[in-house]
């Protein structure tokens, strides 16, 4: 064969691999994102993702997933907060909640009255600041500690209102939210000060700045009042943030008594634009269990 020949034959055939390539590119479908903005975390798609933080961000964003969330951000190292927003940033992800307390909300704070504890509060809020900036977050998680038994509630109540706008006072010229989660007392954490809806909301309403709402968690709010419609519509004015998480169990939706299905198609009917937060666990192991989380949130997510 000629070598003009050849060179002719060679460059009609990388033509048509790449004609094939193209159009098996446009035959494959592109994975649906998700109708409500869930927020998955690290870890939990390990396995299908694999290890590396990166890598898990890319599966999620791979399987339709617009959000994500990281309890442990504050302790993670500065570079690695900057490759993760930055990595959001390409995939076109937003950062939902951080912790603002890591460490330091396990106890009497917001509603005692000594001044140890709510300086230490006031710190690791303003050390926040700067994390949240780096990986494009509006989001703040905070638990107003533990009761204070040698007090009335009437005081408690007065100090944690007092000491959330000193709070407010650190976050709010920078665009930041704090969303105060209410946990449950009756499995998981047993003397916290804020555990109902109705607590949160009076709170919220009493501070009353922009810079303070509630972070609605399904899961906990599931054991404390129940009735998830009707107090997600009474708090829905001071609601920033939401959370998922099925009862007993806290695992993925399909796994309890939660009726996700209703619930997330009531959210969207109203108008929800947030991120509700997939703060649970895998009910199984392993990438079956990964793809189970998955699969139970298309089963649920409204179209």
């Amino acid at each position: 064969m000629q070598r003009r020949d050849f060179l002719a034959v060679t460059a009609a055939a990388a033509g048509a691999v790449a004609t094939v390539g193209a159009v098996r590119a446009q035959d494959k479908p592109a994975v649906k994102k998700f109708t409500l903005r869930y927020g998955p975390h690290f870890g939990m798609f390990k396995e299908k993702g694999g290890r590396d933080l990166v890598d898990q961000l890319k599966f999620a964003a791979d399987q339709g997933f617009t959000a994500w969330e990281d309890n442990e951000m504050k302790s993670r190292p500065v570079d690695v907060q900057s490759q993760i927003a930055k990595a959001m940033e390409k995939l076109g992800m937003e950062m939902g909640v951080i912790s603002a307390l890591r460490g330091v909300w396990n106890k009497v704070n917001f509603a005692g009255s000594e001044t140890g504890p709510r300086e230490e509060i006031l710190e690791a809020m303003k050390s926040i600041v700067e994390v949240a900036k780096r990986v494009n977050t509006k989001y703040l998680t905070v638990v107003p500690g533990l009761m204070d038994p040698k007090l009335p509630e009437e005081y408690q109540l007065a100090n944690c209102i007092d000491l959330l706008r000193q709070c407010c006072d650190i976050v709010e010229p920078h665009g930041l939210i704090m969303v105060l989660e209410a946990l449950n007392t009756k499995t998981n954490h047993p003397g916290v000060f804020m555990s109902r809806s109705p607590q949160v909301f009076a709170i919220c309403r009493a501070v009353n700045r922009p810079s303070c709402k509630i972070l609605f968690d399904m899961y906990h709010q599931q054991i404390t009042d129940g009735n998830l419609i009707k107090n997600i519509d009474l708090c829905w004015s001071e609601i920033g943030y939401m959370q998922s998480g099925d009862n007993p169990g806290r695992n993925e939706p399909g796994t309890g008594e939660i009726n996700y299905r209703n619930v997330f198609l009531h959210l969207q009917k109203k108008g929800y634009q947030g991120i509700i937060g997939m703060e649970h666990s895998n009910s199984r192991k392993g990438a079956e269990g990964e793809q189970a989380v998955v699969d139970a949130y298309r089963a649920v997510d409204p179209v």
